[in-house]
């Protein structure tokens, strides 16, 4: 915790800085059922009048491409938004064969706890909400003067610590912060992801596309697979080479077993019954 104590105090003494990144350690399941969690480091960048949040992983791949001179692009199902400086209004990238944004009103009603702890050197108070389908407990400090926090949560009295919902499937831990002299460029990395500008839908149409692609989730690679023409190519399907088209439909089914298994989502209530 010694690292949160040194690098918030910087926060404090620079005021001015362009952009302030907080970087979170996220445990989250993709089965509920399951005992295993996931652990990413998230980066929550607050700008002058923009708040980005997205996996820390988008930003090293984006360093080594700069650095090489590389293009590589990754991409995963950790969310990834941007909102503008006090606002509830969140656009969410999402990745469903091809990049989509969608635009959310996510307004939270807290409750404030008369009940604090102390993190590093830091007194957080506790506050709840209802969210998504899901109750949340978060820790958060009036001594850093920001109504911000991971993913969407926001609108406290303060900067929120740590966050998670009371059935232990996602928490967001605050583990470090510090300043940079300029906003981070991320066109490449989101708003425009290895050259493709996301194209903008409403939630409605989302669900559509989630519920196509899970009743074909092959589609544009057997399209791919199809017009080949290279006898020295290879196709791989979840660490399986496909080598004959009648694999498709056992490749198929196991695709889908993987996203009905793996359909925990934030939102709870956003879940689509597959």
């Amino acid at each position: 915790m010694k690292k949160i104590l040194l690098l918030m105090i910087l926060f404090g003494l620079s005021a001015t800085a362009q952009t302030h990144r907080f970087i979170y350690e996220y445990h989250f399941r993709t089965d509920s059922s399951s005992t295993e969690k996931r652990k990413v480091s998230m980066a929550l960048d607050v700008n002058p009048d923009q708040i980005k949040f997205y996996n820390y992983d988008f930003i090293v791949t984006d360093s080594i491409n700069k650095t090489r001179g590389e293009n590589s692009v990754i991409w995963d199902d950790t969310p990834a938004l941007i909102r503008k400086k006090n606002s509830t209004v969140n656009t969410n990238y999402v990745m469903v064969q091809s990049m989509f944004v969608v635009d959310t009103d996510d307004k939270m009603n807290w409750n404030l706890i008369d009940e604090t702890k102390t993190i590093g050197s830091y007194k957080v108070q506790k506050a709840t909400t209802r969210y998504g389908g899901r109750n949340w407990t978060a820790w958060f400090t009036k001594d850093i003067a920001l109504s911000e926090g991971p993913y969407k949560f926001r609108g406290l009295p303060g900067m929120i610590f740590e966050i998670y919902d009371d059935r232990d499937n996602f928490k967001f831990s605050l583990v470090k912060s510090y300043k940079m002299q300029k906003t981070y460029e991320t066109f490449s990395i989101l708003e425009n992801l290895g050259g493709q500008k996301p194209v903008k839908i409403n939630e409605a149409k989302l669900r559509n596309l989630m519920l196509d692609n899970y009743n074909d989730p092959l589609r544009e690679f057997k399209e791919q697979y199809k017009n080949n023409t290279d006898p020295n190519a290879h196709f791989w399907v979840m660490g399986i080479e496909v080598k004959r088209p009648e694999q498709m439909k056992e490749l198929s089914d196991m695709m889908q077993k993987s996203i009905r298994k793996n359909n925990n989502p934030i939102e709870l209530d956003k879940a689509i019954k597959y």
